[in-house]
């Protein structure tokens, strides 16, 4: 079977910079390696729903507005603290993370709040891996839970 933890570490850590860099202030956003991270189609699945999407305009046009999204909450930063990969077959793989998170209410009082995502990747031949599935936990309440929806 084929080796392909290397390049999903990578893809990883390129994952979580894309997402502190949009954080920051001035955010920087890019949309292009973000839409190139993700399958031509792929789903997701939490506790509230299943939903699939296509990678186009739409999800292009989403993307910055999700990352305002976080901002507004006072996201300070994600860090991936632990990354568990299971090969699955030469062009599939099942990656387990276990996210850190930080941020700033209103009050200014930091929050911390640790999470851990499922993501199943697409690795063709000599490309770079591609989320085509992921599973998350009921990040709405979480945030509500810690005071950080209004």
């Amino acid at each position: 079977m084929q080796d392909h933890e290397p390049a999903i570490r990578r893809f990883f850590e390129a994952y979580q910079g894309r997402m502190n860099a949009a954080l920051q202030t001035p955010p920087v956003v890019d949309v292009s390696a973000v839409t190139a991270a993700f399958a031509r189609y792929f789903v997701g699945s939490n506790p509230r729903q299943v939903f699939g999407g296509r990678n186009g305009w739409l999800f292009r046009r989403m993307i910055p507005r999700g990352y305002r999204h976080y901002r507004r909450l006072g996201t300070q930063r994600m860090e991936i603290r632990s990354l568990s990969i299971t090969p699955l077959d030469d062009f599939h793989a099942l990656a387990r993370t276990h996210w850190w998170s930080s941020y700033r209410r209103k009050s200014g009082d930091t929050v911390e709040i640790e999470f851990d995502n499922i993501y199943l990747l697409h690795i063709a031949a000599g490309k770079e891996p591609k989320i085509f599935a992921y599973i998350t936990g009921d990040e709405q309440q979480v945030l509500s839970d810690h005071g950080l929806l209004e």
